[in-house]
């Protein structure tokens, strides 16, 4: 990807392979657009990816997650038929989305030619809010591990 690292040399960030990793994945993958697909919110927390899919069954799409990406195939078995115009497309076809860090798949769902993969942003206990009581410390409480100052008298 020549633009980008023109414009953001890898050489002046150390640290962020990750992010240049995820924008070259987008650069590659700008001019997929089959199937097409809606991205919704459906909450504060909820996303639902529609993808639509006529003239496949659920035995020919296959959705799985791994390493934070979500990848939708599809492939048509042929039923041996005689087509005089194919105006529905059942092409192969692998449909790859990048999840954030805390993002989880809850699951997915086959009607009137869309498949929705429901989705959800689950923010870890330790990076949710939490409220500090005012008078209470859990630090040291053993006197043995209090620090004291050394003078030249010891």
């Amino acid at each position: 990807m020549t633009g980008l690292n023109t414009l953001f040399p890898r050489s002046s960030f150390v640290g962020f392979d990750h992010l240049f990793n995820e924008l070259e994945h987008v650069a590659r993958h700008a001019n997929d657009h089959y199937p097409p697909h809606n991205i919704i919110r459906t909450g504060d927390t909820d996303y639902l990816i529609e993808l639509a899919v006529a003239g496949f069954t659920r035995d020919e799409l296959n959705i799985e997650v791994k390493d934070r990406t979500l990848v939708v195939t599809g492939e048509h078995q042929s039923k041996g038929r005689e087509y005089i115009h194919r105006g529905i497309s059942t092409k192969k076809f692998k449909r790859t989305f990048r999840l954030s860090e805390h993002v989880h798949v809850n699951g997915a769902d086959l009607q009137d030619g869309v498949l929705s993969v429901e989705l959800k942003y689950v923010v870890p206990e330790e990076l949710r809010p939490r409220k500090i009581e005012i008078g209470h410390y859990e630090g040291l409480t053993n006197d043995t591990d209090t620090k004291e100052l050394l003078t030249e008298a010891d």
